[in-house]
């Protein structure tokens, strides 16, 4: 078994089609479903259940994932040493909430990468639930998600402290009827909904229209035109309060607070470009 057969047995897990994984790769389809056919006769067990809808793993294959995912991950490790000489060097990959990397993080690697230039950074945003998949599945080396998080395979360090705020293009208005207007969150995955649940019911609001949007700037653009209200941090709404028709409005005290924390694998390995990141962080953890 080679490690290329497990890159795309580990794709195909993940997309859950060969087309899809096809793609992530750069392959044909032809050699991604050859090799995994190869794969299903070299360890004489059927890997995915195929129906209309894709690609499916069996028990045996999500017991492989496991493994494949651990052992690529020593593979990436063992790379990553080999490289380890001298100041900070190599790959750091990294995800963050849109709006921590609009205005929390510029500064912070601005600095970082000055001060060790080898480097090569890659920043990806994201809900919190799908950063934590990409982190447990070490896709990222770390990211920044609204904390706490509750996974025993992860470590996190708390970064940034936040106030929920409701933005309106409306300067005034009681929080009751501002409520009532539609609500435009991001995508599927957005953590504030579970909190927002919770305001409505204490307003004695029901439910009403949602609409989702799939970045920071266009639901700033669509509460300034009047289409509804949104909740956003105030850091990142001030950031582009140099705009027209763009009011906050404080929430209940009980619903304001926020943390943003550094999530990353108790098991991962610490080059000393991740380990010069997380000084920076605790060092920003300790201002706080």
């Amino acid at each position: 078994m080679e490690s290329g057969d497990l890159k795309i047995f580990q794709a195909v897990a993940r997309k859950g089609s060969i087309s899809k994984a096809a793609e992530s790769l750069h392959y044909v389809q032809s050699n991604v479903t050859n090799r995994i056919q190869q794969l299903e006769r070299q360890l004489q067990t059927q890997l995915f259940y195929r129906t209309n809808r894709g690609m499916t793993l069996t028990p045996a294959g999500e017991n492989l994932l496991k493994d494949a995912d651990r052992i690529l991950q020593l593979l990436h490790e063992a790379q990553k040493t080999a490289r380890e000489a001298g100041d900070p060097n190599g790959p750091l990959r990294i995800g963050s909430l849109e709006t921590a990397a609009a205005v929390h993080l510029p500064q912070f690697f601005t600095e970082y990468c000055s001060r060790y230039p080898k480097v090569q950074l890659s920043l990806s945003t994201g809900d919190t639930h799908t950063l934590v998949q990409r982190v447990l599945h070490y896709e990222l080396d770390g990211a920044f998600v609204y904390g706490p998080v509750e996974y025993e395979d992860l470590e996190q360090v708390a970064v940034f402290q936040e106030e929920l705020v409701l933005v309106s293009n409306k300067r005034e208005g009681s929080l009751q009827d501002l409520l009532r207007e539609p609500i435009l969150y991001f995508a599927a995955g957005c953590s504030h909904r579970r909190k927002i649940k919770n305001i409505l019911k204490e307003e004695a609001v029901p439910a009403h229209k949602i609409i989702e949007f799939g970045t920071l700037e266009a639901i700033i653009g669509a509460v300034q035109a009047g289409m509804g209200v949104s909740f956003l941090p105030a850091s990142a709404v001030r950031y582009f309060q140099n705009r027209k028709n763009l009011f906050l409005h404080k929430l209940p005290e009980h619903f304001r607070n926020m943390n943003i924390s550094f999530i990353y694998r108790s098991d991962l390995f610490l080059t000393s470009a991740f380990e010069e990141l997380l000084n920076g962080l605790k060092t920003l953890s300790n201002r706080r």
